[in-house]
């Protein structure tokens, strides 16, 4: 693929992921790595998650504002569990870059059909509104942030992914917080966690500057039409999720195919 076409798709990749992200809300951003492979063309996994790890940062920073503005993030819970979260996406991204690139591929197909076929459950949005992490509860709640912090971490780190799917629940299930501000307070840990995964590939030479440049440009852009386009859409937006839910299975179900398939012709 010449480099024009790799930049075009890049930027058009970007816009769609932008666009789902607008349009459904968290979970659009697990499809940057197989677009960044299969579309884009980045031959190295690795570089593709590196890659990934870093738009997702930037592209979860810029909705966090929008939520900070709202009042939507319950910044004492969302630091503690993003800090614990940090030391396991560095853990995750050192012991990924190990894994060899197809064999990751792979796992990161399963993963995909696990997250597609979470997303067609219905989430509870009940919670108490008046949470925060003081020190009369914080023998209660510490022990649960730290240790689901650290457990999504590790696994945003391994995959290159925010992680947002699982992030929300985990902070429902730590805090018992209601899911609106568990979606903001979600984006706090989602940067960190891109963040430090986008670093520790950074630090390998893992991350294709120009194309997570163009992918994030891309997305803004997506995540500006995907938002009016879900405002007018909003009577669907469950079908809509659905529908992407079915989406993410079919192409997780697609990577893992091509990932063992290379597995097996080079052994």
């Amino acid at each position: 693929m010449s480099l024009l076409l790799m930049n075009g798709a890049a930027l058009g990749s970007g816009t769609l992921v932008g666009l789902v992200l607008g349009l459904v809300g968290g979970g659009g951003s697990i499809l940057a790595v197989p677009l960044l492979v299969y579309a884009v063309g980045i031959a190295s996994p690795h570089v593709a998650i590196g890659t990934s790890a870093l738009a997702v940062s930037v592209s979860a920073f810029g909705n966090l504002m929008a939520h900070w503005r709202a009042g939507h993030v319950k910044w004492r819970c969302a630091l503690v569990f993003a800090s614990a979260g940090v030391l396991g996406a560095l853990g995750g991204a050192s012991l990924a870059k190990a894994i060899d690139g197809q064999r990751l591929l792979a796992l990161f197909g399963v993963l995909m059909i696990v997250v597609g076929l979470a997303m067609l459950r219905r989430r509870r949005a009940d919670g108490d509104p008046s949470l925060r992490l003081s020190k009369e509860n914080a023998g209660a709640l510490l022990p649960p942030l730290l240790g689901t912090g650290f457990a999504v971490g590790l696994l945003s780190g391994f995959f290159g992914i925010g992680g947002g799917f699982l992030v929300v629940p985990g902070l429902m299930l730590a805090t018992g917080m209601p899911l609106t501000f568990a979606i903001g307070s979600s984006l706090v840990a989602v940067t960190a966690f891109g963040a430090a995964t986008a670093a520790s590939y950074s630090a390998s030479g893992l991350i294709d500057w120009t194309i997570a440049s163009l992918f994030i440009g891309g997305g803004l852009v997506g995540g500006f039409g995907g938002i009016a386009l879900g405002q007018k859409l909003s009577k669907r937006k469950r079908a809509l999720s659905m529908l992407f839910a079915a989406l993410v299975i079919v192409v997780g179900v697609y990577v893992t195919m091509r990932g063992i398939i290379a597995l097996t012709v080079a052994a």
